[in-house]
């Protein structure tokens, strides 16, 4: 492996979840509509700023603060999955992880396109809630970027035998799907209703039903592996964080209902339901990631079935 490789990818998803965060805090302070422009902020690029007497750039005040702020983490996240793929280009030997990083970068391109396209077209719901969406994808991509370059993915380990007639790694997928679904479901309910106004309530209801849903299987998945295979800390550790991250989950769920249904009494989007509402959606990426880590690393080390494993061989000799 190369470490510098690795950390670069590290770094990548880190920002790229600090670009969530970014992204949360401009909506729950009704700012997406800060300024009209686009690219540009006011006709700018840069922020205001004295240097010598001579003032220029955006006045950052207001929600132009949060607006402005969000534009200038998504460009660095973007020049920095640039770098990643001029990194893999030139050390990573593993064809499909460089495609991957290419994916990666069309996936940004997209994501500034579409954040362009919610100011232009004055965030319609439907662009909006994309936009949301596809940023937790591209979460999704630069986290699976920092598994595969890591060195526990790299080195030998030995395999082990499903356990059971119910494949863990099936389950994992299944979790993963689901929590992708209600990522969705969670975008266009946060953006069917500014914080004045009450959430529609057939949307609330089926956010609700997605939640039940990712407890289950998610709760499935981390006690089949920590059942079947108790020793393996490559499947145990991510298994733990998941649960555990689930769990706070669920609390910023519920503390997220009760203070966003008392904000249409608000005369602005207040502070205890800005940071509740942040940190939901925060929180909900961790667990989509760590879902991920736990689905690659279940495929990683988990030995299909046999049938299964016979289905493979005899599609590939076909």
């Amino acid at each position: 492996m190369h470490k510098g490789l690795h950390r670069f990818a590290l770094i990548v998803a880190g920002a790229t979840f600090f670009l969530i965060i970014a992204g949360a805090l401009v909506t729950s302070h009704d700012a997406g509509l800060a300024t009209a422009d686009w690219p540009l902020t006011e006709g700018r690029f840069l922020p205001k700023v004295e240097f010598l007497g001579i003032r220029s750039g955006v006045n950052m005040v207001g929600n132009l603060f949060w607006e402005h702020g969000h534009r200038m983490v998504a460009t660095t996240v973007g020049l920095l999955t640039i770098g990643l793929v001029v990194f893999l280009l030139l050390k990573e030997k593993r064809s499909w992880v460089k495609r991957l990083g290419w994916l990666a970068l069309v996936v940004v391109i997209a994501q500034g396109l579409l954040g362009g396209l919610t100011v232009k077209l004055m965030l319609p719901l439907v662009v909006s809630a994309a936009h949301a969406t596809l940023a937790q994808l591209f979460f999704c991509i630069t986290v699976s970027l920092a598994v595969f370059t890591s060195r526990s993915w790299i080195e030998e380990r030995p395999r082990i035998d499903e356990q059971g007639s119910l494949a863990v790694r099936h389950v994992c997928i299944a979790a993963a799907v689901t929590i992708f679904v209600q990522l969705i479901i969670g975008a266009t309910l946060r953006h069917s209703a500014t914080w004045d106004k009450p959430l529609p309530t057939d949307l609330l209801w089926t956010h609700v039903g997605g939640a039940i849903a990712v407890t289950v299987l998610l709760i499935t998945a981390a006690v089949m592996i920590l059942r079947r295979y108790p020793g393996e800390t490559f499947l145990t550790r991510p298994a733990k964080v998941a649960l555990s991250l689930l769990g706070v989950q669920l609390l910023l769920g519920i503390a997220a209902f009760i203070t966003r249904m008392a904000s249409p009494n608000d005369p602005q989007p207040l502070n205890p339901m800005v940071g509740i509402t942040v940190a939901h959606v925060a929180c909900g990426a961790l667990v989509f990631a760590t879902t991920i880590v736990l689905t690659l690393r279940s495929f990683r080390v988990v030995r299909a079935s046999e049938p299964a494993y016979q289905f493979a061989t005899a599609s590939q000799r076909s």
